[in-house]
């Protein structure tokens, strides 16, 4: 993993070849990471590509409730060379959660911003088949947000039926 003086590096020539695309640098615990604009995340990718971390491990969704902007895609990158590992992350706001697909360039992006697009409700402008794949194509909501209802009724568990305590609590 580059260190932190490396972070800052990479991130600067990131800068330089992109105006405007880093938001912010972050080392914490030993691992780098990189807050980018949700726009420039194709440019970025392929920058770091050059820069040898060619392997997209994988595509997470985050929901930072209650802060704003609230969504967020989360891509790790592997250089398998070097052995070294670096976070590149964005946020969207949840009344325009637009990001690029990456999967034109990153066939491994596929499924996993279909997921988050299922799961979050992040769009990916551009995917070859964007569309729900684990819930079905009606269903309303997204259920990873961290405000989606939970509902549903306590368990009851009878082992403690004679104790008085029979719920869940």
């Amino acid at each position: 993993m580059p260190d932190a003086v490396g972070l800052e590096l990479v991130a600067q020539e990131l800068g330089e070849a992109q105006r405007g695309a880093v938001l912010q640098t972050v080392y914490f615990r030993g691992k780098g990471t990189i807050v980018v604009e949700p726009a420039t995340i194709g440019a970025t990718l392929e920058h770091m590509r050059a820069k040898g971390f060619d392997f997209l491990a994988s595509v997470h969704g985050v929901d930072y409730y209650p802060e704003e902007p609230r969504l967020g895609v989360h891509y790790e990158l592997l250089d398998m060379t070097a052995v070294d590992r670096l976070t590149i992350k964005l946020r969207v706001p949840l009344d325009d959660p637009h990001v690029p697909s990456v999967t034109p360039s990153w066939p491994t992006a596929d499924h996993q911003e279909r997921e988050i697009y299922d799961m979050f409700g992040v769009i990916f402008d551009g995917h070859p088949s964007l569309r729900r794949i684990l819930l079905p194509e009606d269903y309303e909501g997204h259920p990873q947000r961290r405000d989606f209802p939970v509902g549903g009724e306590p368990v009851l568990f009878t082992i403690h039926e004679s104790e008085g305590t029979a719920y869940t609590q």
